[in-house]
């Protein structure tokens, strides 16, 4: 894992923001992506010697008013600021809110009644570790032709189908784009501060190599609540696919998914693998 996650977010968020974002010429000859330091901290009000400090971890406990600068100038969503402000918070300290505990794999009666509303659609919870605790039918109909359920481990771990099995850069024509946002779900919370998520990471680390590992030390710990991911099938054939990340309560420290057809094409798919009725999903837009 990086050692400096709050450099590491400041820096892809201004690589990432253009200057016709923010009211600035774009010019002929820019080597850097997104903004240059210097932009940065113009907009900021701050030097571009302390930009630099704090990208390259050598100041890791800026002001509150520097954060709102920066949020300000680098356009950060209200998610993304109170992330910002979460990794200024954890810089240097070995806290985590789930102390010592195991990882949680009970699943609340309610939270079981919920996932039986939710059919036929896909949904799945997860915890910390990204393992799969409980799904709906339709989920295990879309995600058993993939092989998730067919591994050694018990239970199935979405970060080692992704990274591991041999059908997982099939199922996913944008496999890169799941990789990443696999580890950065792995590094939301307190990652290798929890032995049980650092023993995974240490065993994709080894398992896998860089492609695991330079994610690790490049991708941001924020992922997406939200999106759209496409399945190349192997039963369905191509699918997009909605989906929703919803957090339980801090005690369960799970993640409920629902995935909901992104197209029509998608809703008569899943009709046909889940053996619903045609019209039983409803292509939501996106």
């Amino acid at each position: 894992m990086s050692d400096n996650e709050l450099g590491l977010f400041l820096r892809t968020r201004r690589e990432a923001v253009t200057p016709a974002q923010v009211g600035l010429p774009t010019g002929p000859r820019r080597r850097t992506p997104g903004l240059r330091r210097a932009e940065l901290a113009t907009l900021a009000g701050v030097s571009v010697e302390y930009v630099t400090r704090l990208e390259q971890g050598r100041d890791r406990h800026p002001s509150p008013q520097v954060l709102s600068a920066l949020a300000d100038a680098l356009r950060l969503s209200p998610s993304e600021r109170i992330h910002l402000h979460r990794l200024s918070k954890a810089a240097d300290t070995g806290f985590s809110c789930m102390g010592g505990a195991q990882p949680q794999r009970g699943i609340r009666s309610t939270i079981r009644a919920i996932l039986d509303r939710l059919e036929p659609a896909p949904a799945v919870v997860v915890n910390s570790l990204t393992e799969v605790l409980a799904y709906t039918d339709g989920y295990h109909r879309l995600m058993a032709p993939t092989g998730l359920f067919t591994g050694p481990a018990t239970p199935a771990n979405l970060s080692r189908f992704v990274f591991t099995s041999p059908g997982a850069r099939a199922l996913y024509p944008d496999w890169e784009h799941a990789a990443d946002e696999m580890v950065a779900r792995l590094k939301q919370g307190p990652f290798r501060a929890d032995p049980h998520i650092a023993a995974l990471a240490d065993e994709l680390t080894v398992t896998v190599g860089p492609a695991f590992a330079d994610r690790v030390d490049t991708v941001p710990s924020l992922a997406a609540a939200t999106g759209i991911t496409r399945f190349a099938h192997p039963e369905a054939g191509p699918l997009r696919l909605a989906y929703e990340i919803l957090d339980l309560s801090a005690d369960d420290d799970q993640h409920l998914i629902v995935h909901l057809p992104a197209d029509e094409a998608t809703a008569a798919a899943l009709d046909r693998l889940t053996g619903r009725r045609p019209g039983a999903l409803h292509a939501v837009s996106g």
